[in-house]
């Protein structure tokens, strides 16, 4: 099959190099490495299969209460899953230490057997019985997380790695190559094949690769999975349309570079897209019953969570009272949905002349206007509670991208392309930029933070809102990420 015309392969064929590996899938718009997803279904059917299993072995005088078990053994799966999730055990992380996944797991532990024991002393059972399901139940639990630090540093994830060819061998292509082993240091690339006008490679030529016949015939016999479109030049014929179809009849993915990005690293890369792109791709989608889910989920959630942290608040309030003079509360204002502003409420972590020139700054990593109280409560985001006021009366959701000053917001909407979309949401109190990537106090990384609010704002759902709810709940408990 060179050039033009070819034929199409059979059916059976189209199917045979699908993949397995460690791709991505996607959920509610949002992409989740599927070896992630088959670690929490194992972790849940693990749990559900050892407490039925022990009733079942206990033959007919127990057996009339396995839907009983059943439903507690998913009540108990799914606290699990929270708990795994908030804990941090469910995400892709490549260079977390094994005593930290331990100590994440043994964290996990702490919650998980006390609810194993409580939810299944509840069960209908005579007394042996009941006991018996109980331990079975908390063994259950031990086993879970044995398994999760078990799966993060066995490196059998690696041997399943998506087998991946780069199509270009420019600066894009470079580009490419080193995000996805910062990504996935077991990241199978294949190597680098040239474009048609490429002469002058930019990447390890170590990892080029030799043509084998056309781009088809080099991509199967490699046994690619999937090809990355990387090419430096893009007119004048350089790209391979027809064969490029071809490789995906025969089931070889193939992805552009903008959605490369947008699947591996959960962020729109300003560098590599385009306003077509980003109009005529799906996503973007701020419909009217989206809108009202999100604002019951706002209104329940942050009402549940200002009740049980109120009296964490006034230890606080008091905290910042005998410390220093000044308010206890810190208004400013801030830049809300479709660039209305509105003032924004948090419990002051600064001096009280943090800015006696008038002169707006970032705040960064090591602020030296942060009193001692007001560090403490913003690594474990105490100082961030007064927010859920503004989410009740409606200027802020939950989750969604950081709210800036207006200082900030102007000069960034004239240095950054993109940059005004974000205010096409509410903001957040959290957000997925806040729970991926640190401080932004320059525009090098506002850029970076940015690049994560637009992969939220086109793919926000639901569903990944829990998802950073879990993952806030895990900055909080290992004071990492972002303000």
């Amino acid at each position: 099959m060179r050039g033009g015309a070819s034929s199409q392969p059979p059916i059976g064929q189209c199917i045979e190099s699908l993949g397995s590996g460690n791709e991505m899938v996607r959920i509610f718009s949002h992409y989740l490495h599927r070896q992630t997803l088959l670690h929490v279904l194992f972790d849940l059917g693990l749990i559900l299969f050892a407490v039925v299993a022990v009733v079942l072995s206990q033959g007919d005088s127990a057996s009339s209460v396995i839907p009983f078990v059943a439903s507690h053994g998913l009540s108990l799966a799914g606290c699990m899953f929270v708990i795994n999730s908030a804990s941090g055990l469910y995400q892709h992380v490549h260079n977390r230490s094994i005593t930290e996944s331990c100590a994440r797991a043994l964290l996990g532990l702490m919650f998980g057997l006390p609810l194993a024991y409580a939810i299944f002393s509840l069960l209908p059972l005579a007394t042996g019985h009941r006991e018996l399901v109980t331990m079975a139940a908390m063994a259950a639990v031990a086993a879970v997380m044995v398994h999760r630090v078990y799966a993060a540093h066995s490196g059998a994830q690696s041997r399943l790695r998506t087998r991946i060819l780069i199509f270009g061998s420019g600066a894009v292509a470079r580009t490419v190559g080193q995000t996805l082993k910062e990504a996935d240091p077991h990241a199978q690339i294949v190597g680098y094949l040239a474009g048609p006008n490429e002469e002058n490679p930019e990447v390890p030529l170590a990892e080029m690769i030799d043509s084998r016949g056309s781009l088809t015939e080099t991509a199967r016999s490699l046994g690619v999975d999937e090809i990355v479109v990387a090419l430096s030049e893009r007119r004048g014929g350089s790209m391979p349309l027809r064969q490029l179809l071809d490789c995906k009849l025969y089931g070889i993915r193939v992805v552009d570079i903008a959605t490369h990005f947008e699947k591996t690293l959960a962020q729109i890369k300003i560098s590599h897209v385009n306003a077509g792109w980003l109009i005529f791709g799906d996503g973007f989608n701020q419909g009217s019953i989206r809108t009202a889910i999100k604002r019951v989920f706002d209104i329940v959630f942050s009402a549940a969570i200002f009740i049980v942290s109120l009296p964490i608040m006034v230890v606080a309030a008091i905290m910042i009272k005998m410390e220093s003079a000044g308010p206890v509360f810190y208004r400013q204002e801030r830049v809300g949905l479709n660039g209305k502003t509105f003032k924004v409420i948090k419990f002051r972590s600064m001096r009280t002349d943090a800015e006696k020139d008038g002169k707006p700054r970032w705040a960064t990593v090591n602020d030296d206007r942060i009193t001692r109280v007001g560090r403490f409560i913003r690594k474990v985001r105490i100082d961030e509670l007064p927010q859920l006021l503004n989410v009740l009366v409606g200027d802020m959701s939950l989750v969604g991208p950081r709210p800036e000053r207006q200082y900030f917001v102007d000069d960034l909407v004239s240095k950054i392309p993109y940059f005004a979309v974000r205010h096409s949401v509410k903001p957040g109190v959290t957000g997925w930029a806040q729970v991926r990537c640190e401080y932004g106090s320059t525009v090098e990384e506002s850029i970076e933070k940015l690049q994560y609010d637009l992969y939220y704002v086109k793919n926000n759902s639901l569903f990944l809102d829990m998802l950073i709810m879990f993952e806030t709940v895990a900055v909080v408990l290992t004071g990492k990420g972002a303000r």
